[in-house]
Order: C-alpha cells, then structure tokens, then sequence
C-alpha cells in the first residue's frame, strides 16, 4: 500500500489522469453519509469541490477522480491554488493577491490575518450577531479550510453505518474489521489504476467497490442504504436534466423571433417540439428531486427557481392555446431560460443539495398546500413581467403597428396577474393557518408576512387600476414590470437580504449587487420607454 500512495505522490503532477468507466461508475455510486442524509460519493465530492474550489471538476477532470486523490495524497494539493475567494473585502482583509481568486492551502494558512478574522467570527456567533457579508466570507472560508482537512484525514468520509440505534457512520479512519480491509482494497484498487499500474484495468475497481458494498450490506441489509434513490441521484448528476431544459427553452425563444421575423409556417412546429421537450426534461428533473428527497419540490431556494419557471411555462401553454400568438409561449421560455441558467451560475447562492427538512417543514400537507401555492403564483408573475418586459420593447419600436399586439398582450398580463393573485392570496392564507400550527399564531408581521401581503396588495392596485380605467395598455405594461420588484422582494430579498424572521430555514446569502442590477436596469429601462413615448406623443 505505502509503494502504491508513494508512486501516486510522485506521479501526480504529470499523471495522465482517468479512471476507467466501470470502476468510476462504481465508485461513484459508493453510499457516503453527509449532511443528515445518505448519499452518492459522487453527490459528496461534487458538492465538497464546489464548496472548495467554486466549480465541481478542476481542469477538465471529474470531481470523484479529484476527490479521492484529496484522500490519497493530500500533500500534493496543499500548493495547487483550489480555494476560491470570491470576496474582495476579505482577499483586502487578509493582504492576499487581489488579481486573483484562487490560493493555496499553504498561503491561506501562513496568512495570520486569517487566523485573527475567524476570533472575530467566533465572538460574533457567540453573540448571536447577524453577519455581515465580510464574516459570512471568513466562515465560508473557515468551512473550505476544514472540509478539505477533514476528507484529507478520513473524518469526513462517513462510508459504512455503525448498527444499533446509532445513526452516525463510521468515518473511513474509524473502519474496522473486513469493513476496513475491504475499503482499503478499493482505494488500492483506485490508486493503482489511476496510476496506470493495473495490468487489468478498471475491472479491479469496480470490483473492489461491488466487494465493499456486498460486505456492508450483508452485515446491515436494507439499514444500509437505498440503493434505488442513490443509483436514481447518480442519473440526475449525470443527466443535469434542468441545463438541457434551459437550452431547449433558449432555442424555443430564438425560433419564436425567426417566426416574428419572417412568419413560415414551419416554426410553429419547430417552437412547440422545443418548448415540449423543454418542459419535459424540465418535469423529468423535478420528478427526479422529488424521488431522491422524498418530499415536494419546493424546500428551498434552489427548487423554488426550478419550480417557478415550470409554472410559468405550464400556464403559458393553456394560454396560448386560446391566443396562438407565439408572445406568451416566448415569455414563458425567457422565464425557463432566466431561472434554469441561474441554478447553474451561481451554485453558491442557489444551493442545489437534497438536503433534509428544517423540523418546521416536516409536516408534508402544510408544505404542499402553503408553499407550493405561494412559489406557484410567482409563476404567472414572472410571466406577465416578461410580457412587459417584450410589450415596452414593441412600445420602443412602433406602438401604432403593433397596436393589436399590444392589446393582447396586456389582456394576458391582466389575466396573469389574476391567476397570480388568487394563488398569493390562498398560499398567504394557509400560512397564516400554517403558522397557528407550527408557531402558535395565525399572523405576526413577519417579513416574509408582510412582504407577501405588500406585494399582493400591489398586484391588487394594478387589478382595481385596470378595472376602473385608470390604466390602460401601457400602464399594465409599466404595472406587471415594476411590480415584480415586490415579487422579488418576498421570493429572494426577504431571505437573503433581511434575513430576518422565523422564515430562517429559507435563508441563504449572496447576488445581492446582481438582482439590485437586475431591478434597477428595469426601472430605468421603464422610464427610457415613458420618456421616449411621451416625447413622440
């Protein structure tokens, strides 16, 4: 064993690096427990390289491959730059390169600024004090520093259970028995490999691990781990149904402005094939989380941003039905293409992990009757805010030639925001029965309350202002643009700006400075369309 990790350290900074397919596919599906839950290695190493190093494989190799020479040869990582600064202030804060983002473990842990800054975040969790965006750093980077140490010795490698009424696994240094001979033969069966040494490549890997796993299971039985749910989330890994989605979404929204532009017949067919198979690999993903977490699909921020485009490309289908206008089939995909391209860019603030239940969201009927029907009326508002958002670029071009357009879609926009408010007004209502259940009180003024109320009774102004004549087509334009800032108040603003309230199992951090962009370029962007309007009236 010392020969093989010795030839390894020597060989890994020129390896020619990859694991043969059957071994890798083994090995990552190799039930790890982490964060409260059972799990792949191939989820787990994943997720601890995105946390480390801001993407999940480091110069085109895979995540498990990098993952388990983490675990071999630990040493040889400490000089390559994989951990990810991304705050300025804190790079400032500890004198570090600011030209780059990426630093060694050995400049991290020679910095004894960094060693001074983490005393601070300590007495501020002692105190319970809110942190700022400079401490919330400093524990991220505090987190980075103590995963890779604790894969690196074996402690955070929870890969066998221990059996009785302990729910805790046995850490791969902790192995005892076959259970620690058999484990010890798959890693010297994954060196070996990877260092080219196996005269019968790849079939001793996924043997080794096929041999762990009948040991673990014949000692345990089914208490050892659902093998459906860790083979189906392997697949989702693989797959990344949402990406796919996103591209057929994006490819149906170019297709709908050839048909704007040069109106053939047969775009009509090419638009419908993409936004279906869009939806359906869309679908397919949802179906996937929910099978692997065994709950409904909307626990936190990551699945909302999933969920809320599939509600807006579904109610854009019964829509256009009735329209056939192409406009609400565009609006929906732009919503597709907004939310499923952000789930894959900013994997830090939306974080994706299956991870469990707060306690207050174990009662399954209160989370599907509440939350799913507030997420689900953010849907038809993002829609109408898309069709605003084209409206006043058709107000921009020739108000008068497109005039019938226009109308039309301000019809759909008022009908969007209708089916949007029935659904944010039962969604608040059944919070407030909710929080009696969970909390003891039917209101309370929390934020996310108050902000779900603030933005409902703005979408109501907008309803009463159409209805009586006060606003007409430009207005709800205008209307269904800016009042989505409410929308994005309640959805993201509440929980990663305020963070404040007994809504905290919804909170996160970070994008601040882009969706304040997001908004204020649209704010500006209705007052350009009122100015130039107004300046040709």
């Amino acid at each position: 064993m010392f020969k093989i990790l010795l030839t390894l350290l020597l060989m890994l900074p020129t390896l020619s690096w990859g694991l043969s397919r059957g071994g890798y596919e083994a090995l990552r599906a190799l039930p790890v427990q982490d964060g409260g839950r059972i799990k792949p290695l191939d989820t787990f190493a994943m997720e601890s390289m995105q946390l480390i190093y801001g993407k999940s494989k480091f110069e085109g190799r895979n995540p498990v491959e990098i993952f388990m020479t983490w675990v071999l040869a630990p040493e040889e990582w400490r000089t390559k730059r994989i951990f990810l600064v991304r705050h300025s202030g804190l790079r400032e804060g500890l004198k570090l390169e600011n030209d780059r983002q990426l630093y060694t473990l050995e400049e991290l842990l020679a910095n004894d600024r960094l060693g001074l800054s983490i005393n601070s975040l300590r007495g501020r969790l002692a105190k319970k004090e809110k942190l700022d965006s400079y401490f919330q750093a400093v524990q991220k980077l505090g987190n980075q520093i103590q995963r890779f140490h604790m894969i690196a010795n074996g402690s955070d490698v929870r890969v066998a259970p221990l059996g009785g009424e302990e729910t805790r696994w046995q850490s791969v240094k902790d192995l005892t028995g076959d259970k620690k001979d058999l484990f010890n033969l798959v890693v010297s069966k994954f060196a070996a490999e990877l260092s080219l040494q196996s005269a019968d490549k790849g079939v001793g890997l996924k043997e080794a691990v096929g041999d762990y796993i009948a040991g673990v299971q014949k000692e345990f039985g089914n208490g050892y781990a659902s093998f459906n749910q860790i083979k189906t989330e392997v697949h989702y890994n693989k797959l990344k149904p949402f990406m796919w989605s996103f591209i057929f979404y994006l490819l149906a929204s170019f297709l709908i402005l050839l048909q704007f532009a040069f109106n053939k017949p047969f775009f009509n067919i090419l638009i419908w094939l993409s936004v279906i198979i869009g939806f359906i690999l869309h679908t397919y993903g949802i179906g996937l989380r929910v099978f692997i977490s065994d709950r409904p699909p909307v626990s936190n921020m990551f699945e909302t941003v999933v969920w809320v485009p599939w509600i807006a490309v579904l109610s854009a289908f019964f829509i256009e039905i009735k329209n056939k206008s192409k406009v609400v089939l565009l609006g929906a995909s732009l919503v597709g293409v907004i939310c499923l391209i952000l789930v894959h860019l900013a994997p830090t603030i939306l974080d994706g992990s299956f991870s469990p239940l707060e306690p207050v969201l174990k009662d399954n009927f209160w989370l599907l009757t509440h939350v799913i029907i507030i997420v689900s009326s953010y849907g038809p508002y993002f829609l109408a805010f898309l069709l605003g958002d084209v409206a006043l670029v058709y107000y921009l071009i020739d108000e008068k030639k497109h005039k019938a357009k226009l109308k039309e879609m301000a019809n759909v926009m008022y009908r969007c925001i209708q089916i949007g408010s029935v659904l944010l007004l039962a969604g608040t209502i059944l919070g407030g029965v909710w929080a009696d259940y969970s909390w003891g009180r039917f209101w309370g003024w929390d934020p996310k309350e108050t902000w779900a109320f603030i933005a409902f009774m703005g979408y109501i102004a907008i309803l009463h202002a159409k209805l009586v004549g006060w606003v007409k087509d430009f207005g709800m334009a205008i209307g269904s643009v800016a009042a989505f800032s409410l929308v994005i108040m309640a959805w993201y603003g509440v929980n990663y700006v305020l963070g404040a309230g007994l809504h905290s199992y919804g909170f996160g951090a970070g994008g601040l400075e882009y969706v304040a962009t997001f908004v204020g370029v649209h704010f500006l962007f209705i007052g350009y369309v009122f100015l130039m309007r107004k300046s040709k009236a």
